[in-house]
């Protein structure tokens, strides 16, 4: 049911729709009806949004979380399952997106009548009859599963002495202005994102605000791009209105390339409607009655929320013509990218928009000026554009409260690689490091030491342990090389190589360059086979003089990255080289053991590893011989085994295979 015929029942001769729209639609929602006004209607009004937002409900209700990291883990399973289950009972199962744990996925929440709403981790569909016979029906909790419970202390009547979910190390430190309905809310139900406080944002900028006013509210707010360069968000957007131009657009960057990124993807499946919202403040400021959301193909999911949101938002007389009644137009068009990392580069996406090729273009001029089809254009990513009904809603003094005098508000990322707590985080500006991935993301595990993290992507750098407490803020991380990025944050420990790591992004960087300009085209690939050769055994060099252009290619390689940096068309082709000039900076060690010693002290190249038998451990089972594709191990039955060096190709079969720990790999 729509929400405005929902809200026809509820109020006293409620006439608002898309074709009559009425100014004061989302006023009376969060404050009371203002015609017709009476103390019945008021009441079924709150009633009705208690029972959206669960406050309120006669029947038990299953919330499973069905993002993209939810259903990697079996969520779909585990819905039918509880379907299945369920079957003939009065149990209502809604969908929700990602409430940021990845590392306890599958999460199901379970919501009794007057009780509070109880997580459950790491759910199977094995789990799901215990969950239906002990929770549901027996209204007790099964212990074993439970994650916390939502509420601000309260006891759960007749219950152990669960959690808070806001008193778990992974969430509590964190604070969600971006991300405080993802995991609480269903994303394809319009009228929950209302209930709970959607579009008031919005209806106090058509209302109670001149476009001026708002550019003012943005910049006095401190709201800086989160794509990665931190370009002030009410400035971008205040240049775009003084643009001349009898037609503007505003478009959203959703194409999330980054290795190891995954914010914007979560942000759009478990909150979409606070994207569209943002950019629809964004037209009505810079005076675009036009946009666009260029998201990847890879997203369906995100690209299926996003048609459901727009659909919903038009119906409702929030996107189209007239909205609210102000007389302000703003039409929204879904592109889909295909894939390519260089169209995450604000102009190479507006080509891609077009129609051509996905290349960046010189600037100036700025797509402020010259932008989509050549008129002045807003580009901003998924996480700002979510931001900005924050700071409008709350007003900008709230908001400017959090963060640091030049990093306002909060920022995401996304923690994944050698951490326990996998993850969507939102800190506040001036978080550090180590908070991030010891006291959220709860360390390394399998008591291995703490390495490096990667922030940024391809694009940021990588950062030792001497440097993790910096705050995370634009500046503070510019003065150790690296930068914010997008949001990714990749944790590695002992047994990963800097070498390798340079070599890994390289490659993606290399493979995904566009080509445009000599410097990223034929820098980048001098740069990776510089890496690769250090990287190589000596097996593969047949002369002298291949063995020297390892030395040589040690000797340019920081030159190679200065000339990468400043004469790169892009921004992408600038910070190409980072992942390079910040391992070097750092682990210098490390590649000069590669050069000298030819030696991975990380033991991650495997071409640098030599593999020995133990003589003393070996009992010559001839299992190893067996399994080594070359043929390389020798040995008699019962007797030491030994292996031949230059046939040796580091599988690691033998290691792998061995029961006698007979195999040492130096």
């Amino acid at each position: 049911m729509a929400l405005q015929n929902s809200f026809q029942a509820i109020f006293s001769n409620c006439w608002h729709t898309a074709e009559n729209p009425c100014k004061f639609f989302i006023d009376c929602i969060n404050k009371g009806q203002k015609c017709h006004q009476s103390q019945a209607s008021n009441e079924r009004v709150q009633r009705f949004k208690d029972e959206l937002l669960l406050v309120y409900h006669d029947k038990p209700v299953i919330l499973i979380g069905m993002g993209t990291c939810g259903l990697a883990n079996g969520a779909q399973k585990v819905y039918n399952a509880f379907t299945d289950e369920l079957s003939g009972m009065d149990v209502d199962i809604i969908q929700t997106g990602c409430v940021g744990y990845c590392a306890e996925e599958v999460i199901v929440d379970i919501k009794l009548p007057n009780q509070p709403r109880l997580t459950y981790c790491q759910v199977t569909p094995d789990d799901v009859p215990q969950l239906v016979e002990e929770t549901i029906k027996n209204g007790q909790p099964v212990a074993e599963k439970v994650l916390a419970y939502y509420g601000n202390g309260q006891k759960i009547t007749g219950w152990s002495d669960f959690s808070s979910i806001t008193d778990i190390p992974f969430f509590s430190k964190q604070k969600k202005n971006v991300l405080d309905n993802c995991g609480v809310i269903n994303p394809d139900n319009i009228n929950q994102y209302l209930a709970r406080g959607g579009y008031v944002a919005l209806s106090k900028a058509l209302n109670d605000m001149k476009p001026e006013d708002v550019i003012q509210e943005m910049l006095d707010g401190g709201l800086r791009g989160r794509g990665g360069a931190g370009f002030p968000t009410g400035l971008k957007w205040q240049l775009t209105a003084n643009a001349k131009g009898d037609k503007k657009y505003v478009v959203c960057n959703a194409d999330e390339g980054d290795p190891g990124a995954f914010m914007d993807r979560a942000v759009l499946e478990g909150d979409p409607h606070k994207v569209v919202e943002g950019m629809i403040i964004a037209g009505y400021t810079i005076g675009a009655d036009e946009g666009y959301i260029y998201c990847r193909a890879e997203y369906p999911l995100a690209i299926k929320r996003l048609e459901k949101t727009i659909a919903d938002a038009t119906e409702l007389g929030l996107l189209g013509d007239n909205i609210l009644g102000s007389g302000f137009n703003f039409h929204l068009k879904i592109k889909k990218g295909a894939g390519a990392f260089v169209c995450g580069e604000e102009t190479a996406l507006l080509n891609s928009i077009e129609g051509k090729r996905g290349m960046p273009r010189p600037k100036p001029p700025y797509p402020s000026d010259s932008g989509l089809f050549g008129k002045p254009t807003v580009i901003n990513n998924v996480e700002t554009f979510a931001n900005v009904p924050v700071l409008i809603r709350d007003g900008a003094e709230q908001y400017a409260s959090v963060g640091t005098d030049g990093s306002k508000g909060t920022k995401i990322f996304a923690l994944s690689g050698k951490v326990k707590n996998v993850g969507l985080v939102e800190v506040p500006m001036g978080t550090t490091l180590r908070e991030i991935i010891f006291d959220i993301g709860g360390g390394i595990p399998d008591e291995k030491e703490f390495k490096a993290v990667q922030i940024g992507g391809p694009s940021g750098g990588a950062l030792p342990e001497s440097v993790i407490n910096t705050p995370i803020d634009y500046e503070s991380l510019k003065e150790i090389g690296a930068m914010m990025g997008s949001g990714g944050l990749v944790v590695m420990d002992e047994t990963d190589c800097m070498v390798d790591l340079a070599k890994y992004f390289m490659t993606f960087i290399q493979s995904e360059s566009c080509g445009k300009c000599i410097p990223c085209r034929e820098g980048t690939k001098r740069l990776l086979e510089i890496l690769e050769r250090l990287t190589q055994s000596h097996r593969s060099e047949h002369s002298v003089e291949e063995s020297m252009l390892r030395f040589q290619g040690m000797v340019y390689l920081e030159r190679l990255s200065d000339v990468i940096k400043n004469t790169s068309l892009c921004g992408l082709g600038g910070s190409a080289a980072n992942p390079v000039t910040s391992t070097l900076k750092y682990f210098r060690d490390e590649y000069e053991a590669h050069l000298y010693d030819r030696k991975c002290t990380a033991g991650s190249c495997r071409q640098l590893l030599t593999y020995k038998i133990d003589t003393d451990k070996c009992t010559g089972c001839t299992l190893c011989a067996r399994k080594c594709p070359e043929d390389a191990i020798l040995g008699e039955r019962k007797k030491a085994h030994y292996i031949i060096d230059e046939k040796c190709i580091r599988c690691d079969q033998c290691r792998s295979n061995c029961k006698f720990d007979a195999i040492v790999v130096e």
